[in-house]
């Protein structure tokens, strides 16, 4: 309506005025119901095809859109692993900091694993002891063993070197039972070294690897004991939080409840654009929004980043082929939207819809001394047209409310 009333005021108007003061012609006269579109034609004709010029321009290089609001993460409530509800720590709606129990489940299992862990780690540990012992048991062996075949040797050699010196005084048979002794105890030697040999690899190696295997089975155990207390993973507050003690929770079953992160959407606006605002959504474009949450007031923002991509068109994995006739919507243009000003969306509820406009700005092409003077008068009326869709959205704010309350049956 407002771009029709401008334009009329340069078509409409001046033919008019030729036809009044130039041709004589009045209304009422000569022109009447019956022939004002024939005597005004040019002038009719011209405004609508300047009107539609001009919301094309302005929708184009100001694009505008309701779907917009300031959305935020939840972070649902599952525990690790499943069971039952022995012990609800919180309430519903209650603030809470990053580690904080919100309720434990049933520990008993992995209380027993635990303890059953730590025995085994305490066996690994007195079995390293009394391997140890064993060491020093085999050492003691083993020198005695020495002594007695260094005692068996001598003696052999002894009576080996009488029998040497005097042919017979010693029996064959005697240096025989001698060699067979001290062979004996060369076996005892090696038996006393082998002994030995096993104590100090049990106490080096297989035990070592055995009480490392159960100290991984007791962190095991206490990692499965600590997945029992269920804490919050952010600061925030709890909602919709109805578990109670004997409740079944696990993962593949509902949340147990909602963690809206502190902060959580907070100090950014996302809006959809239409795909054909594509090459016009740029960062760092200026725009304005007016919130049901926070009325009356319009929000200066700054685009900030601009997704370059159309969430309509992602392709995931199934069994049947895309069709491409049953993609009815065409999708968006997601911005992200940030306040021009600290503080600017304070007061402004997360999750409350709202309306954006922003507008094409060429300021510095404009100033550009490559920049000629027929562009430059053009992008100054592209950036003046903006104008009207300032006007329009501070309209919008004014009857939002009344609209919500009002008009809609409230």
């Amino acid at each position: 309506m407002l771009e029709l009333m401008f334009c009329s005021l340069l078509t409409i108007l001046p033919d008019y005025l030729y036809r009044r003061y130039a041709q004589g012609k009045r209304f009422g006269k000569e022109i009447t119901f019956f022939s004002v579109w024939y005597e005004l034609r040019w002038g009719i004709t011209g405004c609508l095809m300047l009107t539609v010029s001009l919301i094309t321009m302005i929708f184009y290089f100001h694009p505008s859109t309701n779907l917009a609001a300031m959305y935020f993460r939840t972070v649902p409530i599952l525990p690790e692993g499943s069971g039952r509800v022995s012990e609800v720590k919180v309430s519903y709606s209650q603030s809470v900091k990053k580690g904080d129990v919100l309720f434990t489940l049933d520990s008993s299992r992995q209380q027993a694993a635990l303890e059953t862990a730590r025995s085994k780690v305490a066996e690994v540990d007195a079995s390293l002891i009394s391997a140890r012992s064993d060491i020093v048991k085999a050492e003691a062996q083993l020198e005695e063993a020495k002594s007695s075949y260094q005692q068996a040797k001598d003696e052999l050699e002894v009576k080996s070197e009488l029998q040497r010196r005097n042919p017979g005084i010693v029996p064959q048979r005697d240096i025989e039972k001698l060699q067979v002794v001290v062979n004996g105890r060369q076996a005892g030697i090696d038996a006393a070294n082998a002994t030995r040999e096993s104590a100090s690899l049990r106490v080096s190696t297989l035990l070592p690897a055995e009480k490392a295997s159960a100290s991984a089975a007791m962190a095991q155990a206490q990692v499965d004991l600590d997945k029992t207390f269920v804490r919050a993973g952010v600061d925030g507050r709890v909602e919709q939080f109805l578990v109670r003690p004997g409740d079944l929770v696990a993962q593949i079953m509902r949340p147990a409840g909602v963690l809206i992160p502190e902060d959580a959407g907070k100090g950014r606006l996302q809006a959809g654009f239409g795909q054909i605002e594509a090459g016009v959504m740029k960062v760092g474009m200026v725009a304005e929004a007016t919130c049901i949450s926070k009325p009356w007031v319009i929000i200066p923002l700054v685009v900030t980043d601009v997704q370059d991509y159309i969430a309509a068109g992602q392709v995931q994995a199934g069994q049947e082929l895309i069709e491409l006739q049953n993609t009815r919507k065409p999708g968006s243009i997601l911005a992200f939207l940030e306040p021009l000003y600290k503080g600017g969306l304070d007061g402004v509820t997360p999750g409350s819809s709202c309306i954006v406009n922003a507008y094409t700005g060429n300021h510095e092409e404009i100033s550009a001394k490559e920049t000629s003077t027929g562009r430059a008068i053009a992008l100054h009326v592209v950036d003046g047209v903006g104008l009207v869709h300032a006007m329009l959205l501070r309209i919008q704010a004014l009857l939002l409310p009344i609209r919500t309350l009002v008009l809609s049956g409230h």
